[in-house]
């Protein structure tokens, strides 16, 4: 006994303490934060355009809520979450129990895959798409299928070919960050027909209300199938990128399950009391796409005289093409010198490409001209 006690010691002592597919995972680098440009360039102002965040801020609606909240922050939030699903719920014509809330849509990406991977799953997704999302199918150690874009979009009919027998989880952003293009109706129609029940298609709205207007836009909520799972956000249109709330829709007995692994209590008391505020204001959302399609308009123009080849956009923000990395890369770093913050996608696997968010319209101004001056 003495013996096999030492052997079993032995052979685990060998096992690695940290899983080799964590080991090989590549953290997820946001866009560079203000504080951290200062620091580096010793400028006092930056314009940041790298993060795809509402440059008029968040709802004065919810900053009101939040100040009125504070002083029950020594109690734990509502686990459930209950009055703000059946606020989402009453917005969107469906049951409270078919709305989960997490700490933005990356923390209920999280709880779908705790919840509904097993043994031999597998995922697909495009290769370029979210990087947030790439992360966590990494994380999760299962197979992923990573499907490149077509013309920068979502080729479905590539990802349907991948479909096998150990499929679960199917990812699309919709519409797409980083090219911010989006598939359209008649594309995801076709497109469903290929998903067998048993597989899960995750549609991540993120950027919805930008895309809303768009006559071939599939909005998700006019659809009703029992294996596809709807992420939304606070964090864009209504300016709450900090406080991390987003939400989700699906079929009840989805939803159930995803209740019972969700962390206890997400997302935060001042989450939950902003988001609610948020809903309520939309005055402030439509100032907010009144500013971004001027912004986007701006950027389209002023792109065209100088001949730089961009992606046509349906989001918060527009992605430009250079012809090589070292070029993209030169162009993000004198740009820094002169204090705007852009994106280069290096981390999506587009190396030469730069994102570029829409901001007020003197950021606007002001990354152009200090662009013209790199050029």
């Amino acid at each position: 006994m003495i013996n096999f006690i030492y052997i079993y010691i032995y052979i685990f002592s060998f096992m690695p303490l940290v899983p080799s597919y964590i080991k090989s995972l590549k953290s997820y680098k946001p866009g560079k934060t203000i504080a951290e440009a200062k620091s580096e360039y010793g400028i006092r102002y930056f314009t940041k355009l790298a993060s795809n965040e509402n440059p008029i801020g968040p709802s004065p609606l919810s900053i009101k809520a939040i100040g009125k909240s504070l002083a029950d922050l020594h109690r734990y939030p509502d686990s459930t979450g209950i009055r703000l699903r059946k606020k989402l719920a009453k917005h969107h014509n469906i049951s409270t129990e078919n709305v989960i809330l997490g700490a933005g849509s990356e923390g209920i990406m999280s709880t779908i895959m705790r919840t509904f991977l097993l043994n031999d799953d597998e995922l697909i997704s495009a290769s370029n798409s979210f990087i947030g999302f790439r992360v966590l199918a990494n994380a999760s150690g299962k197979k992923v299928k990573w499907v490149p874009m077509k013309s920068n979009r979502y080729d479905l009919n590539a990802i349907s070919r991948e479909i096998n027998d150990y499929t679960k989880i199917i990812y699309i952003a919709n519409p797409d960050n980083p090219t911010g293009t989006y598939i359209t109706k008649k594309e995801f129609n076709n497109f469903y027909k290929s998903i067998p029940e048993r597989v899960l298609v995750i549609l991540d709205e993120a950027y919805f209300e930008y895309a809303a207007d768009k006559k071939d836009y599939p909005n998700s909520m006019n659809y009703r199938y029992d294996n596809v799972i709807t992420l939304r956000t606070f964090s864009k249109i209504y300016g709450l990128a900090g406080i991390r709330i987003g939400y989700g829709f699906a079929h009840g007995n989805l939803i159930k399950s995803l209740m019972k692994v969700k962390a206890p209590f997400e997302p935060s008391t001042l989450a939950q009391t902003a988001a609610l505020a948020a809903l309520k204001d939309n005055s402030f959302v439509h100032k907010s796409l009144k500013v971004n399609k001027e912004g986007l308009q701006y950027f389209e123009r002023e792109f065209k005289k100088e001949s730089i080849d961009f992606i046509k956009s349906s989001t918060n923000f527009i992605t430009t093409c250079w012809p090589s990395e070292a070029i993209a890369s030169k162009i993000t770093n004198n740009l820094l010198k002169l204090g705007v913050i852009v994106r280069q996608l290096n981390a999506f696997g587009l190396s030469n490409y730069i994102r570029v968010s829409i901001g007020l319209q003197e950021e606007n101004i002001q990354f152009i001209k200090c662009l013209k001056k790199v050029l």
